[in-house]
């Protein structure tokens, strides 16, 4: 049995494309087994047993693990990456080839969630062909396991079914839609009127008739969220819409409270609970780093950790001054002589 184990480790190490040895001391490769990858099936079972769905939309390969290692059922990567991660006011500007990078940076570092890629503006509103191409290239070239697309109007709709019957799993979007922010006249919450709360409701029947196996509700009251999750039989996932919904999502950054600078509370929705406060532990962390630097008590010796004997600095001060680099030859020897005592360089170093 020991043998067999040395073997499953040796062969790892083979198949890996990771260096064995490298100069960098950062996490080692996740096992890939060490939980079963969320599916669409996954979550029909959660629904079917009324389990709520965690969602949280993250961009990168750093958010990605945090959310893998949480056992987070889906991760979005989502359009607001233009907002969020780009610095724009709009979710407009992105293009489908950066989203596309966002999608490959998000599949490397999460492995267990189910992986839903948003089609970003403008490339899938022209035809059902357009649509099925870009769904096809965020999976090919995205890595991931399903799409998400916003809105409800009928080519909407067709879209949408034309993705689901070209073999991939779509999921809807609808309330609040960014991306029609032009016609919607802002960022502003649906379903507050009678016709507009019934015109989330069906909206979000079409797209489960048209074979999306979730929807997202947006911004809605949660009367009309909770009338929208007893008229569907997929699940809701609800993001400012209330508890009646069959899952939430929020944004990594705004969960985190990443985003404390004033600046930032144009893209920080009202409706986001913080449950961390990570953005002020990172300005410290930078004031600190910044301090440290300035009054040079980092690096000290415990991160200077790559040593030259003495013999070989001996060698290597000769060898500078044969070059006419006296001063360089000064300055190694005087470095040697510096990590043998404190480790701290002088104010003229």
């Amino acid at each position: 049995m020991a043998t067999r184990h040395a073997f499953r480790r040796l062969a790892r190490r083979m198949l890996s494309n990771v260096p064995e040895s490298t100069v960098y001391g950062g996490p080692r490769p996740q096992e890939a087994a060490a939980a079963r990858r969320v599916t669409v099936t996954t979550l029909r079972g959660k629904h079917r047993r009324g389990e709520p769905i965690t969602v949280v939309t993250a961009y990168d390969y750093p958010s990605a693990v945090h959310v893998d290692s949480a056992g987070i059922d889906v991760c979005l990567v989502g359009d607001s990456a233009a907002m969020v991660v780009h610095g724009h006011d709009t979710t407009l500007p992105i293009s489908l080839d950066v989203m596309l990078e966002h999608c490959r940076a998000v599949a490397r570092g999460a492995s267990r969630p189910l992986l839903v890629g948003d089609l970003s503006f403008g490339c899938y509103e022209s035809s059902s062909t357009q649509a099925v191409d870009s769904a096809v290239r965020v999976l090919k070239e995205g890595g991931m396991d399903a799409i998400k697309l916003e809105g409800g109007a009928p080519s909407r709709i067709s879209a949408a079914k034309a993705i689901v019957e070209a073999g991939i799993a779509v999921m809807g979007h609808v309330g609040l839609t960014p991306q029609a922010i032009s016609v919607l006249g802002g960022f502003r919450p649906q379903g507050k009127t009678v016709d507009s709360a019934i015109k989330v409701v069906e909206t979000a029947l079409a797209l489960q008739e048209a074979g999306c196996f979730a929807v997202v509700l947006e911004c809605v009251p949660a009367p009309v969220a909770a009338a929208a999750t007893s008229a569907l039989k997929i699940p809701t996932i609800g993001i400012g819409a209330g508890p009646f919904c069959s899952g939430q999502v929020l944004v990594y950054h705004d969960l985190l409270g990443m985003m404390q600078h004033p600046h930032h509370a144009k893209v920080t929705p009202k409706f986001c609970k913080q449950f961390g406060n990570v953005g002020s532990v990172i300005n410290k962390a930078l004031s600190d780093y910044k301090q440290e630097v300035e009054t040079r008590s980092f690096p000290g010796p415990s991160h200077t950790p790559y040593k030259i004997t003495a013999t070989d600095v001996d060698g290597f001060a000769n060898a500078l001054q044969k070059m006419g680099l006296g001063e360089a030859a000064d300055a190694a020897a005087a470095a040697a002589d510096n990590s043998e005592n404190d480790g701290k360089p002088s104010e003229n170093s």
